[in-house]
C-alpha cells in the first residue's frame, strides 16, 4: 500500500458545508484535505436552487446560524463577486388569506425581535414588487436579507480557493482510531488518510459516516423535486413563495408534501419548488409531486400557465428529527467532528457551518452557542 497522506483535518463531503468547512479551517491555519466518493457537488448541493434565507427560520438556534451565515455570505460576495453567481436579491412571503396575513405578521414580528429585517407589504405595493402575481392577495412580507448563489459553482470556487487537497472518486470504508477510540484518519478505497480530525460533512450519507466511526447521527433523505422552465426574461424578481412553506419545511410528516416556491435566475429559466416526502433514496419519477408544483406555482403567477417547463430534477435534503444540523465534536468519538443535517437550509447555513467547525477545530470559542446543535442530543437506538 502506497505511503499514507498526513493532514490537521480530513473533511468527508465536497458539497457546499464540505466546501465552508474547508475554506474557514484553511483559513484558520490548518491543512485540509477533502475527500468524495462522488464529485464536487455530487449530491444534495448539485440538486439545489442556492438560497440563503431568513425568511423562513423561527426564532432560535437556526435563525441565529441563518443570520451568521448570511453575514458571511456577504463577505464572501464582496470577495468573489461573479464567480459564485450571488444575487441579493431578497424575498416576498405572500398570504393567500387575511387570516394567513395575520398568522405571517406575527411571524414576522418575532423575527424582527431576533434581528431579521421584514417590511409589511400590503395593497399596491405589493405588486410593485412582483407586477406578475395573481390579483387580490391581501399581502405579503419583504425579506431584504434572503438571497441566492448558483450552489455548485460557489462550492467548486470556495473549494478552489481553500487550496485545500481534493480527493473525488474516493469512498471512505472505515474511520480509523486509536486503541482509546479517538480518530486517527479515514481508509479509503484509494489508501488511507492520517489526522486527528474528521469532519462529517457527508449530507444525507452523514449517518453512514457516524456508523463507520462507531457512533450514531439520525440523518434521513427527504426527496424534494424541482420544475424548471423555459429561459424568459425576468419576471420574478425576488425569491417567491406562500406562507404555508415554513409550516411544511418544520413538519415531521413523511407523505408528500407541496407549497409553490418560485424565483427567477440570472440564466432566465424560473424554478418552480417545493416539494418534501420522505422516501428513502428512491429518485422515481413522481407527477403528483410535480402536478402540485405546477398547480401551486401558477395560483400565485398565472402568466406561468403559458410557460413550457423543460425539465426537473430531484434531491435529497439530509434531514433531522428536530430539523437543526449537527453541528461541533462528537463527544462520543475525539476528533469527529459533524457539519450535516442541515435539510433544505445547507446552501444557506453553509458558512456559518464552516466558521464555528473552524473555530472548535483551533480551540477557539464560537461565535454561537453550539449545545442545541450537539450530535449526541439524540437518545441512543437500542439494539
Amino acid at each position: 500500500m502506497s505511503q499514507p497522506l498526513t493532514c490537521d483535518v480530513v473533511v468527508v463531503g465536497a458539497g457546499m458545508t464540505g466546501a465552508a468547512c474547508a475554506l474557514y479551517a484553511a483559513r484558520a491555519g490548518l491543512d485540509v484535505v477533502v475527500v468524495d466518493r462522488g464529485p464536487v457537488a455530487g449530491g444534495t448541493t448539485g440538486a439545489g436552487e442556492g438560497n440563503l434565507l431568513v425568511s423562513d427560520k423561527e426564532p432560535g438556534p437556526e435563525l441565529d446560524l441563518a443570520l451568521l451565515s448570511n453575514r458571511l455570505w456577504h463577505e464572501l460576495a464582496l470577495e468573489f463577486g461573479e464567480s459564485i453567481e450571488y444575487e441579493a436579491k431578497g424575498g416576498v412571503v405572500v398570504a393567500t388569506s387575511p387570516g394567513g396575513l395575520a398568522t405571517l405578521e406575527d411571524f414576522a414580528d418575532r423575527q424582527r425581535a431576533a434581528g431579521v429585517t421584514a417590511t409589511s407589504v400590503a395593497g399596491d405595493a405589493l405588486y410593485e414588487l412582483e407586477p406578475h402575481l395573481a390579483p387580490g392577495l391581501p399581502g405579503a412580507v419583504h425579506y431584504p436579507q434572503d438571497a441566492q448563489v448558483m450552489p455548485a459553482l460557489a462550492a467548486a470556487h470556495l473549494l478552489r480557493v481553500s487550496a485545500a487537497r481534493l480527493f473525488t472518486g474516493r469512498t471512505v470504508t472505515d474511520v480509523l482510531r486509536t486503541a482509546d477510540g479517538t480518530v486517527r484518519g479515514v481508509r479509503t478505497d484509494r489508501g488511507d488518510i492520517h489526522s486527528p480530525a474528521v469532519v462529517n460533512a457527508a449530507g444525507t450519507w452523514g449517518a453512514d459516516l457516524a456508523a463507520l466511526a462507531g457512533t450514531s447521527l439520525p440523518v434521513l433523505p427527504r426527496r424534494g423535486f424541482v420544475l424548471v422552465t423555459e429561459p424568459l426574461p425576468r419576471m420574478v424578481h425576488h425569491k417567491v413563495y406562500a406562507a404555508d412553506y415554513v409550516a411544511d419545511v418544520a413538519s415531521d410528516s413523511a407523505a408528500l408534501q407541496t407549497s409553490p416556491v418560485v424565483e427567477g435566475t440570472a440564466a432566465g429559466p424560473i424554478l418552480i419548488g417545493a416539494s418534501r416526502e420522505r422516501v428513502g433514496f428512491d429518485r422515481s419519477f413522481s407527477l403528483p409531486a410535480l402536478r402540485a408544483l405546477a398547480a401551486g406555482a401558477t395560483r400565485l403567477f398565472p402568466f406561468l400557465a403559458d410557460v413550457r417547463a423543460i425539465r426537473s430534477y430531484a434531491g435529497f435534503r439530509p434531514y433531522m428529527p428536530d430539523h437543526l444540523p449537527a453541528i461541533g465534536p462528537d463527544p462520543r468519538v475525539p476528533g469527529l467532528y459533524h457539519a450535516c443535517g442541515h435539510e433544505g437550509a445547507g446552501i444557506g447555513l453553509a458558512p456559518g457551518t464552516g466558521h464555528l467547525i473552524a473555530q472548535t477545530l483551533t480551540a477557539k470559542t464560537p461565535d454561537l452557542d453550539l449545545a442545541p446543535f450537539r450530535p449526541d442530543r439524540f437518545p441512543e437506538e437500542v439494539t
